[in-house]
């Protein structure tokens, strides 16, 4: 019977009752055929595309549509896969502003610079000591990686900052790169700046921050081969503290290894990644080398004979990024059976694992950022606008520091100014450092000073001539030199002229000012100098210390330098900048170069004589009075209260600065510890009450035995203080464990 015939007979009311099973059945399978013809015609969507599947379901679904080819391309900075349509973010360099230009030439020779917004160097951010204002910084930087990402397809999403590192010592070449030497500050801050880039949305991170060098990494002399020597309670207490804290409350999921070892394993193969901060920490996202740091494991460290060896012991190790030619040696370590296919997709886990938080398997118009650059192609740059000004101006005004301050020579009366005469090398130019962008405009020091009195007469020397130099001082009423250092020594890579110049892959060998015989004859030629010490570390400046009325530090780079710089010396702003790492009176007060035990006289932690400048110092133009110090245990908190008032004529910023002293450790401590922090806005003759909550797990210390911290009973004295040397008010507790 045909099946047309079929169908008429069986819906036929006089033969329905004939129609047989077998017709029954040959009818349900001409319809199960003409259902999948047209089911199969519908494009099956894969799970790694549904955004609504488990996302852990979403990467194996995508592992399992790779090829090999593909999983090892996956292993640099781009794990874009073309074939399923998979577009991944690239690395991009962010300490303290998006950079897609600048002296490093970051995006490469061949590609126009596009400028945006570039706030201090990361030392001059660590001196706001303002974590807030920090994470707005962040957050401006985060905004413009989306909107160059979307509108000029330029970029990356995953930043590589905060610097987490610690500033142990001030000869390290790269000091300008941290947010300062003590752990809590740094982790603080590191912590601000990761939660301003990945920003507020619960789904969707704005960019990916990328912590580095993780560990130990501050010399640069050696850098490659080179072994960072210390115990176990170093590592918990001190030099791994910013980036547990970064991972743990910033939600940090991405990192890089430094090119050092640590007591002899070099960190890109070191099993601590796994051990501690994967598995303890939690980090399951991006753990990249440094630039070239694979080929250093055989060359430098000479930790393996082949490439191969070396990517398989990377690989084992957690690295799931390489910076490097890498592509050769993994797959020379596959065939030799050092690493198995599932190996390369655990790894691969934590890099799309991390492209899920930014939602780039998700549809576009799903993104709450898709309106950031991709869909108004004709929105303004952002860097182009005033807001990011205004917020670079505020930073830069919080980070300088006002070091000394004789008779009040500052601020300086410009109704009362007819002449000043600014000079010094840095006062008609703002130095960029090599992770800088470009600015899409930059004020420099004498450009600020000449809007801000627009009616007095501003003459400028460059200082090459002292004796000219001299000469115009000698002629204005008030004289500013600026002088300090240039953040790339103003030369190629692995060039510095003066031994106390430094960058990176470079130490400093001075602390020495070479400049400082230019203030000493400007000064000679007019008393009234006020000295800017514009640097990316601290220098042993004491004649100027010693002789000059009036001295500012600021760090470079700012495309506000001359704005903020005006803003401070005329007294528009009250500088609160502090300082974040000692300033050593002498080369002689440091260990040698290459001892990470702090115990051994380093940092403010544990240094044995009086320095130049200690951590935490910064003047103002007002005065603050410190009353009422409580400190009392509420269960595992220690909550302590003080109270500070602007006894002066200003407005202005305190740093009030909470330290922790034990007295009865069975341990060795160090001399004092910051264990709280925050800066406070008072006007004239205003009082508040300031209150810290101190958790008693962060007084305890790392035990090797039990391999954990332990919280002691131990009394403990807590010092409400301006800076580490200038402790304002004491009081002791006895602290339950």
């Amino acid at each position: 019977m045909s099946a047309q015939k079929s169908y008429l007979y069986c819906n036929s009311r006089e033969a329905l009752s004939g129609c047989t099973a077998r017709t029954a059945l040959f009818l349900l399978c001409m319809f199960m055929t003409a259902y999948t013809a047209v089911t199969q015609s519908v494009p099956v969507t894969p799970v790694y595309s549904d955004p609504h599947a488990n996302p852990e379901s979403r990467i194996t679904s995508l592992l399992a549509a790779m090829t090999l080819d593909e999983k090892i391309h996956a292993l640099s900075t781009d794990p874009s896969v073309p074939r399923l349509g998979i577009v991944g973010s690239n690395h991009v360099e962010g300490l303290h502003g998006l950079a897609l230009g600048g002296p490093g030439h970051w995006e490469g020779h061949n590609l126009s610079v596009i400028p945006t917004t570039q706030f201090p160097q990361v030392r001059g951010l660590g001196q706001t000591w303002d974590p807030a204002l920090l994470q707005k910084a962040a957050a401006q930087e985060a905004y413009e990686a989306r909107f160059a990402f979307g509108k000029y397809h330029r970029g990356g999403l995953v930043v590589r900052a905060p610097n987490a590192d610690l500033s142990r010592d001030p000869r390290w070449g790269r000091s300008e790169e941290s947010y300062g030497e003590d752990p809590f500050l740094v982790g603080t801050l590191a912590t601000a700046f990761s939660r301003g880039l990945q920003g507020n949305d619960p789904h969707v991170w704005m960019t990916a921050s990328l912590l580095k060098h993780f560990l130990a990494n501050s010399n640069e002399d050696g850098r490659g081969g080179s072994s960072s020597n210390f115990d176990t309670r170093l590592f918990h207490e001190y030099y791994s503290v910013p980036f547990r804290m970064a991972i743990e409350d910033g939600h940090a999921d991405a990192m890089m290894t430094s090119y050092n070892a640590w007591n002899g394993v070099a960190m890109a193969v070191n099993p601590v990644v796994r051990d501690v901060v994967m598995k303890e920490w939690g980090l399951d996202g991006i753990v990249c080398t440094d630039g070239g740091a694979l080929t250093n494991l055989v060359t430098e460290h000479h930790a393996f004979p082949t490439m191969a060896e070396a990517a398989a012991a990377s690989i084992h190790a957690g690295i799931n990024q390489f910076l490097d030619d890498y592509q050769q040696p993994v797959r020379d370590a596959l065939t030799k059976k050092l690493i198995t296919e599932q190996d390369i997709d655990r790894n691969l886990r934590g890099v799309y694992r991390v492209m899920l938080h930014l939602g780039l398997l998700d549809p576009a118009e799903d993104s709450p950022y898709s309106h950031i650059g991709e869909i108004n192609q004709a929105a303004g740059d952002p860097w182009n606008t005033e807001d990011p000004r205004a917020l670079v101006r505020r930073v830069t005004d919080e980070s300088i520091v006002l070091l000394k301050n004789t008779g009040r020579a500052l601020p300086l009366d410009a109704a009362k100014l007819k002449s000043i005469a600014v000079i010094g090398p840095w006062a008609d130019t703002v130095a960029l450092d090599w992770y800088s962008g470009t600015p899409p405009l930059s004020v420099t020091p004498v450009e600020g000073i000449r809007r801000r009195i627009a009616g007095a007469s501003v003459t400028f020397n460059d200082g090459k001539d002292e004796a000219a130099a001299a000469a115009l001082a000698a002629q204005a009423q008030i004289a500013v030199v600026i002088v300090g250092n240039h953040p790339t020594c103003d030369a190629g890579w692995n060039k510095c002229a003066q031994p106390s110049e430094g960058k990176e892959a470079i130490d400093r060998t001075s602390l020495t000012l070479p400049e400082e015989s230019l203030v000493k004859a400007v000064l000679a030629a007019n008393p009234h100098t006020v000295v800017v010490l514009q640097t990316s570390f601290p220098y042993t400046t004491n004649w100027t210390q010693e002789h000059a009325p009036a001295i500012l530090e600021m760090t470079h780079n700012s495309e506000e330098q001359g704005t903020a710089l005006a803003d401070v010396l005329f007294g528009d702003y009250n500088p609160a900048g502090r300082l974040t790492q000692t300033w050593p009176a002498s080369l002689e007060q440091l260990p040698p170069m290459m001892d990470y035990d702090l115990r051994h006289g380093r940092t403010y932690l544990y240094a044995q004589k009086t320095p130049l400048y200690p951590f935490g110092f910064g003047l103002s133009y007002t005065s603050f009075a410190y009353g009422n110090l409580t400190v009392a245990q509420q269960g595992k908190s220690i909550a302590v209260q003080v109270t500070i008032a602007n006894t002066g004529a200003r407005d202005g910023d305190e740093v009030v600065q909470i330290y922790a002293a034990h007295q009865n450790s069975t341990v060795q401590r160090p001399t004092e510890e910051l264990k709280a922090f925050q800066r406070v806005s008072l006007h004239a003759g205003e009082k508040r009450t300031v209150t810290f909550d101190i958790p008693v797990s962060s007084l305890a210390y790392w035990d090797d035995h039990s391999h954990r911290f332990i919280a002691e009973g131990d009394r403990v004295e807590f010092r409400a203080a301006a800076s580490s040397a200038d402790v304002r008010l004491r009081q002791a507790l006895l602290v339950k464990p």
